[in-house]
């Protein structure tokens, strides 16, 4: 097993950033890769015009790569933001505006997966409050998200780097998937199990994939220390997969690096090309 029989796909958002957004599908695609994922891509406005929305997606249509995963508006990412869909006020607002746009937009290009990142917790509001509003806009996004045939896709991220998010943990991201399966009724929501972020939280990886494998939606990969590429740290990854599709995922791995002080385009030599191209 190991690397090359993976599924992988390359995260236009935090890999090829050196290229103008429209370039990045076609770079990924000369660097061998079939598929790709974004954040959303337009930090400003979860409502983008028409025009821009038509030029990415021709810009991935052109490249001849899949869209398999794309990320619903989240405020300011990268930066100090963490989601949006647990804020009261306007970035909740802002949240339910992207909702349509984001699935139409994926299902344009036959994107199944919609990750929804929770939010930071915020000063002087109380967190059940949060929580609350949080499941009702989940809830709206599962129903998107199966309006197209997609999952609807819950992260946890890791405390030393978010330290105002609340879901930190692999059990705490799946609590909320249960519960937004257990409101929507419609079972389609599933943990994006991120490696790197598990593992800067200490957890117990091989514990995690033999628990949480079969509620898994998505996985995304780096290495750590530093986030880098596999082989840049110290995480098992290549025996990490295999446990993975041992216990039965047959996903997607994103390819959530940093490619470090080099182009990105260097940034692959863990993998042979010829196994970039997804099977």
């Amino acid at each position: 097993m190991g690397f090359a029989d993976q599924r992988f796909n390359v995260n236009l958002s935090i890999l090829f950033t050196e290229l103008p957004l429209l370039e990045r599908p076609a770079a990924a695609a000369a660097a061998g890769f079939t598929a790709v994922e974004l954040w959303w891509p337009w930090i400003d406005t979860p409502t983008p015009e028409r025009a821009e929305l038509d030029a990415l997606r021709r810009a991935v249509e052109d490249a001849g790569v899949r869209l398999t995963g794309l990320n619903f508006y989240a405020g300011e990412l990268p930066g100090p933001d963490r989601g949006a869909l647990s804020l009261p006020g306007e970035e909740s607002e802002r949240f339910r505006a992207n909702i349509d746009v984001a699935a139409d937009f994926a299902q344009s290009l036959g994107c199944t997966a919609l990750n929804a990142l929770y939010g930071n917790r915020v000063d002087g509001v109380d967190p059940a409050e949060q929580d609350a509003l949080a499941l009702e806009n989940l809830v709206r996004a599962a129903r998107a998200a199966d309006r197209i045939g997609a999952v609807l896709l819950i992260e946890a991220l890791n405390a030393p780097e978010s330290p105002r998010y609340p879901l930190v943990s692999a059990p705490a991201a799946v609590a909320v998937v249960d519960r937004v399966n257990e409101a929507s009724g419609l079972g389609n929501a599933r943990f994006l199990m991120d490696l790197y972020h598990l593992s800067m939280n200490g957890e117990d990886l091989p514990a995690v994939i033999e628990r949480y494998a079969g509620r898994t939606g998505h996985v995304q990969i780096a290495d750590n220390p530093g986030r880098g590429a596999p082989g840049t740290g110290s995480l098992p990854l290549e025996d990490l997969l295999d446990r993975l599709a041992r216990a039965g995922y047959e996903g997607w791995v994103g390819l959530e690096y940093k490619p470090g002080d080099r182009p990105s385009a260097e940034a692959f030599d863990w993998l042979p090309v010829d196994r970039r191209a997804a099977r």
